[in-house]
């Protein structure tokens, strides 16, 4: 059975009180979920210290949205890999379509990001997807082999066991749009294909894949219904406990 995942990125948004207060929601509002699917949250940098606090005890895990791609040094404003480690965190999320077309974050760059993550023990929710151009122009298979080759090739199959793979349609992502369920689906089966080329069947067939583009409560069932859809990583409904939660209570 694939690890089933609910990862909800607060991106820049809550102040750190806020965030404490969210963090205690979604604790509370969890306590009763299931064992089948876990919980990850990923607040801003300023708030891990703070939110890691509120989630001892719990089985909600705590995630950063980005690390450098450096260990320490003269790199004003990036935040460390050990540093997230010290700040309570065991994931970081990578590869995010804003990080991607904001800040020019290339595969080349995210390489190196990965392989500190897992030196540092972090686990990894790395993203690939598509943007509009590219989904309309059918290149969007293309897209999502070439962005996942490009990274989790330099990677070994015992690395692979620390991944998690977020497919995210960069046109469905806070435009209130959303792939049908079968788009998705064929998205995710093909970045399934794309590791079993390089790792085999089974481990393509251990390998969590979420959905990361406009998951709600109310297209949540129909989305992890599919063959090869293990969860979210949740972006607007992440800032609601109710929502986030209901989201997980789905499967």
């Amino acid at each position: 059975m694939r690890k089933k995942i609910v990862a909800g990125n607060w991106k820049m948004n809550t102040t750190v009180s806020e965030g404490v207060a969210l963090a205690k929601a979604v604790a509370e509002r969890a306590a009763g979920l299931g064992e089948g699917v876990s919980l990850i949250v990923a607040p801003p940098f300023t708030h891990l210290v703070s939110v890691a606090e509120v989630l001892k005890g719990t089985k909600i895990g705590l995630s950063a949205q980005n690390c450098a791609d450096h260990t320490k040094g003269a790199y004003t404003g990036e935040v460390a890999v050990d540093m997230l480690k010290d700040a309570g965190c065991g994931w970081t999320i990578l590869g995010h379509s804003e990080r991607r077309q904001y800040y020019g974050e290339t595969d080349e760059k995210l390489v190196e990001k990965v392989k500190l993550a897992l030196e540092a023990g972090l686990g990894v929710i790395l993203c690939v997807g598509e943007n509009l151009d590219e989904r309309e122009a059918g290149r969007h298979f293309d897209v999502v082999k070439a962005q996942t080759e490009a990274v989790l090739y330099n990677f070994s199959a015992e690395d692979m066991k620390k991944i998690v793979i977020a497919y995210e349609p960069v046109w469905a992502i806070g435009t209130g749009k959303t792939a049908t369920a079968a788009q998705a689906e064929e998205i995710h089966a093909c970045i399934r294909k794309v590791l079993a080329a390089k790792f085999g069947e089974e481990l393509a067939e251990e390998t969590t894949i979420l959905y990361g583009g406009s998951c709600k409560p109310s297209n949540a069932k129909e989305l992890f219904a599919e063959k090869d859809i293990d969860g979210g990583l949740i972006g607007g409904a992440s800032l609601k406990a109710d929502d986030f939660v209901a989201i997980a209570e789905a499967f």
